[in-house]
């Protein structure tokens, strides 16, 4: 069963890994063919089709995961949960279209691009990854992702050459989702056996997918309704491209860390059904060991290689990025460590009301401060908000998580990783000064930050580190002595 974890795990991180790479080469150039109010523009609007598939999809998603891994075995019972599933969405999503239609499409400032955004809601109505995670096929999901992604960027770099193709790059965006999304309905009739579906079987599913949605919601509220609030309070579009840039550098370093969240969740949800406590304890206690072995050097490399690799990835519009990104870098911890106790503990544990109850204090303090932060200091005053509000889920959710892995174990890993990473931090960032603020620059910033880390952790003994360099080492002896 381990082998197969790792498996789907380096499945799942090569198309993270790809979704972070592809970024790295279309970033710097959107960046400059769309300017900072583009990408503004981007940001904003794309901000508020998120509130519509949101609502739209409910909680589907986890919620689906989550109950075909129960049923893994069982061909008949998950072709029935998946149908059940299936239908409902599309009835819900067929009611936030039809509002999308009428308030954004019909009225909105920017009505041309949203018309073509509802290329989105219809993805999000036919997305079945949900019933391929649950049945831990991440091999399925990963090569389809990465042919469309890698036909997403081929089209950026063919037809989008101005500030005036923003409808363009929109239409390839929202294209390509849906092109990934239908593209899994072909390989479903190997998995599922035709069924009777009851209209009163879809009752027993609403309850707990809307309990699933209220987190959502609001975890979406501070992850969407800062670009939102931004554009509404501030009223400037390149102060939403600052932001929005900024973050996505720090998504997609979150990418390689929560790649190993959706294997976990499912082999979790596969123990409790199984009542495997002692499991459950162990395989947690090395999920939260995994985090802050990679999320340390990540949020740490972010804040002190910003200052050289804004100017020549972002530009020189973007430059108000750097603080933005600094103070952000702080999410990486956050998120991941929230990520890793929501996601492979409180949704596999049907604990969603914890999960609910973390997401709205958040969510009301996110709202709160936002509103008090952003006309005073614009993209900072968001992204500190960001932080704030992220902090909050991650402590109200380790309260909770700590009945199965004690406090003590999740952060353990900090004694080695912390003051590694902080003596890494100090080398990257007085490299840095004498270093070239061009992509060289920035890779020697990133050599120089692995070697320090790696170095560190061995010379501490982390067991993770060490685990590492003998899978490394074991690698390379198959290689050479391959007959």
């Amino acid at each position: 069963m381990a082998s197969k974890i790792k498996k789907d795990f380096l499945y799942n991180l090569a198309y993270q890994v790809l979704v972070i790479a592809l970024p790295l080469i279309t970033t710097p150039y959107i960046s400059r063919v769309l300017g900072s109010e583009g990408v503004g523009i981007f940001g904003f609007t794309y901000s508020i089709v998120s509130y519509f598939t949101l609502f739209g999809t409910l909680g589907i998603g986890l919620y689906g995961q989550r109950e075909i891994a129960y049923k893994q075995g069982d061909k008949k019972t998950r072709s029935e949960i998946f149908w059940q599933i299936v239908i409902l969405k599309l009835i819900t999503m067929s009611i936030s279209g039809f509002i999308y239609y009428f308030t954004c499409v019909r009225n909105g400032q920017y009505s041309i691009l949203y018309t073509i955004y509802f290329m989105e809601l219809v993805s999000a109505a036919l997305d079945i990854s949900w019933y391929y995670q649950g049945l831990e096929r991440f091999k399925t999901v990963a090569l389809r992702n990465m042919i469309v992604k890698l036909s997403f960027v081929g089209l950026i770099f063919l037809f989008v050459k101005k500030p005036e193709d923003l409808w363009l790059y929109i239409t390839f965006f929202a294209g390509s989702n849906l092109l990934s999304n239908v593209s899994l309905w072909v390989m479903l009739p190997k998995t599922l056996e035709k069924v009777k579906i009851k209209a009163s079987a879809f009752k027993k599913h609403l309850w707990p997918v809307f309990m699933l949605l209220l987190p959502q919601i609001a975890s979406q509220v501070y992850v969407l309704l800062d670009k939102t609030m931004l554009g509404l309070l501030v009223n400037d579009m390149n102060e939403v491209g600052i932001y929005e840039q900024s973050q996505k550098l720090e998504r997609m370093s979150l990418t390689i860390i929560t790649a190993l969240t959706p294997i976990m969740a499912m082999r979790i949800s596969n123990l409790f059904s199984n009542n495997k406590k002692e499991e459950i304890k162990d395989k947690l206690t090395k999920s939260f060991h995994f985090t802050w072995f990679l999320a340390t050097p990540i949020a740490f490399g972010i804040a002190a290689t910003a200052v050289n690799m804004v100017p020549w990835f972002l530009g020189e519009q973007f430059m108000g990025a750097i603080p933005v990104m600094q103070i952000g870098s702080i999410l990486v911890f956050a998120v991941s460590l929230s990520s890793t106790s929501g996601l492979q503990y409180l949704v596999p544990a049907k604990k969603q009301n914890i999960l609910t109850l973390s997401m709205a204090a958040a969510a009301i303090v996110n709202f709160l401060g936002n509103l008090i932060m952003i006309p005073a200091f614009h993209a900072k005053g968001a992204i500190i908000t960001s932080v704030i509000a992220e902090c909050i889920v991650t402590g109200v959710q380790f309260h909770y998580t700590k009945k199965a892995v004690p406090l003590k174990d999740i952060f353990r890993p900090t004694l080695k990783c912390i003051p590694c990473g902080l003596l890494m931090l100090a080398g990257v960032a007085f490299a840095g000064l004498f270093l070239p603020k061009t992509i060289i620059g920035t890779f020697v910033q990133v050599i120089i930050g692995a070697v320090i880390y790696g170095i560190s952790m061995i010379i501490v003994k982390d067991s993770m580190m060490l685990e590492t360099v003998e899978t490394i080492r074991g690698t390379i002896w198959k290689i050479t002595h391959k007959k």
